[in-house]
């Protein structure tokens, strides 16, 4: 009976074949858009050094009724209660390109629970095959949640599918995991202030 080999890893080769590993270039793309991220480890890089808390002082006079930044450029969203005892940061996904981007002040002006979904006349426009309207549950792009905006079709939403969040996936709307909009859902209220920067 022969023996079975026996290999031993130092500390100093699992690092190196660590690092080598994690060097290697990903390629990836979302499913169903037009976004290549050639470079994941750069992208990843880039996003986590963006990722950061960030005090309210520069984007907001005050925090009457709560406030809610959302950096697009590092896909996370900022909350702070309105009695500064509360802040959360949550990862989010982005609008797929520039021009379905939009920046500016706007606040929440309804909440949903199971919210239901049907295509902007836009959206349909450039994906005639897209359902006329999707009800509450597991299909529904909008997740669990929704946080609506004073501009008209935008939303802070869940999703079902958790490869958009950190990426640029949606037609204009802002994403979350399901589990963070819940959460932001309970925190938020109606008057709440957004910015998107």
């Amino acid at each position: 009976m022969s023996k079975a080999p026996v290999f031993k890893f130092s500390r100093r080769s699992f690092v190196a074949g660590s690092v080598a590993l994690l060097s290697t270039p990903a390629l990836a793309q979302s499913e169903g858009t037009t976004e290549m991220e050639n470079d994941l480890s750069t992208v990843v890089r880039r996003n986590i050094s963006s990722f950061r808390s960030l005090d309210w002082r520069p984007y907001f006079s005050n925090l009457r009724n709560g406030a809610i930044l959302v950096d697009t450029t590092s896909r996370a969203l900022h909350f702070w209660s309105e009695d500064q005892s509360i802040y959360k940061l949550y990862p989010t996904s982005v609008p797929l390109s520039e021009d379905l981007t939009r920046r500016g002040r706007t606040e929440v002006i309804r909440k949903v629970e199971g919210p239901s979904w049907a295509p902007t006349p836009s959206m349909k426009q450039r994906n005639p095959e897209w359902p006329d309207f999707v009800g509450p549950g597991p299909n529904n792009p909008l997740g669990t949640h929704a946080l609506y905006l004073s501009w008209q079709y935008y939303r802070i939403h869940g999703t079902h599918d958790t490869r958009k969040i950190g990426r640029r996936s949606s037609n204009g709307c802002i994403g979350l995991y399901n589990e963070h909009i819940a959460e932001l859902f309970q925190l938020a209220k109606v008057g709440t202030q957004v910015l998107l920067i």
